[in-house]
Order: structure tokens, then sequence, then C-alpha cells
């Protein structure tokens, strides 16, 4: 599944084109939407959140979710047929086992930019409120809600918690608040730091225990399907602290 930094980098290859208003000239595709809302439509503006792509009309948008499978090219095709194509005079758009649904009017309105840990407006203390407000969730599942981390998918949460050495069962109200802090700003940090090396075709090299069999520090990495999502999970049992409630005894 795309996550976040992979989903900006569609962008502004896309961006790159110059397409904002230019006229589709043709769609096709075996989707299932009213593909032809769009033909000769004129693009208002291509954007991102979270893993959606979004592409912009006046008075309503595009949504496309990649799922875990889903991939694009631009102007060319893969041999199987695509879930929909957008032609323009000068380009094509080709996208591939994905979902599509249409956003109705302005897309603003629809879409909390606050909560993109790549926007502009990304608000740590908003994300801070949203995991407090979930105190007996795992703190694998809180970087994988993205209602609080948009963008964050499972290799920039292995990575993350073991930047900031917390196992990823830890409950929410046994993490100290300090520490919550460091792990919000370690996950648009590396977010950033993922888009930077995926361009570089580097990603992979700088991965400390996604995939890895030992940690930087040669402790055997343990791999589970954890929390509520079951997502595949690689962390280290001494680098990483587990945070439990603690158990209060009953006077005799």
């Amino acid at each position: 599944m795309p996550e976040g930094p992979s989903i900006v980098i569609l962008r502004e290859l896309v961006e790159a084109l110059h397409l904002e208003e230019k006229q589709i000239i043709a769609v096709e595709g075996n989707t299932k939407i009213d593909k032809e809302r769009m033909l000769h439509q004129r693009v208002i503006a291509f954007k991102s959140w979270g893993k959606h792509f979004l592409i912009c009309f006046q008075g309503f948008s595009l949504r496309i979710h990649f799922l875990m499978f889903g991939s694009y090219r631009i102007n060319e095709r893969k041999d199987t047929t695509a879930r929909l194509s957008l032609i323009f005079k000068n380009a094509a758009l080709n996208f591939y086992t994905c979902s599509l649904k249409y956003v109705e009017g302005d897309i603003n309105e629809s879409y909390d930019w606050s909560i993109d840990v790549m926007a502009k407006q990304w608000d740590p203390k908003k994300a801070l409120k949203r995991i407090k407000a979930k105190p007996q969730a795992q703190i694998c599942d809180i970087l994988l809600d993205q209602e609080i981390f948009s963008g964050v998918g499972n290799i920039i949460k292995n990575e993350v918690l073991y930047r900031v050495a917390i196992h990823p069962l830890s409950i929410v109200e046994a993490i100290p608040q300090p520490k919550l802090k460091l792990l919000i700003t370690a996950a648009r940090q590396y977010s950033f730091d993922f888009l930077k090396w995926k361009k570089a075709y580097v990603l992979k090299k700088h991965w400390l225990v996604n995939t890895r069999k030992l940690c930087p520090l040669g402790h055997h990495l343990e791999k589970a399907y954890l929390g509520k999502t079951k997502r595949r999970t690689f962390f280290c049992p001494i680098c990483q602290k587990h945070y439990a409630p603690s158990i209060s005894k009953s006077p005799h």
C-alpha cells in the first residue's frame, strides 16, 4: 500500500506536467463510477491527503486510493486494463487496481489538512489530543489511524517506533507525554525522510528494522501481526520499551 510520501511523489510528478486548467479529452477504463462525468472537464488542482490522490474539478473531485496493490503509469500503459485512464492533449494518467470515488463540493470542506503528516497545515497539538483521547489503544494501531496520522503506513510505523524506542504493543495511557510528543515529531520527520530516500531510490537502505533480522545494535528482531489492524510488525524487544498500565495491588 503506497504511504503518504509515495502519494506526494505522484502529485509532484503530475504537477510537473502542468495539467491544471487543461481539459480531459478522453476517459477510459473498467471503473464502475460515472467516468464520463470528467470528460471535457478542466482540472483545477491535484492534491494529496495521506494515502489519497485527489484530482479537483469545478464542484467535485475524484479521490483515488491505491489500496494494497494499486499502481499508476504516466504517459505509458501496463498490459492490463486500467481502472481509469484520463487523456489530455499532451499527457495520459493511467490508474490500476485502485478505489475511485467522487467527493462533492469544495474539497477543503471534506478533508482536514491538519492531520496529514506531510501537509503544511499539520498540527502536532491536534495529534496529541487525538492520541490521548484513546487511552486504551495500542500504539501500533494509533500510528496507523488515518484520523490522527494521515499518510503513515506500515513501514513508517515500524521505523518510527524503533527510532523512539517504544514497543508496538504499548498502551497509550502508559506512555509518558514527552515520549508521545517525540513520537509525533518522529512520525512527521520520518515521512519527509521517506520522501527524500524514495526519490533517491535508497529507501530500503535506511530501514533499521522493517524486514530486517537484527536491529542496529545486533539484537534479534521479532516479527508479528499486531494490534487490531494485524499488520506485519518488526520490532526489537530489547531496544523498544513496553509501556503497560501499572497494576496497583490492594492493601491486605
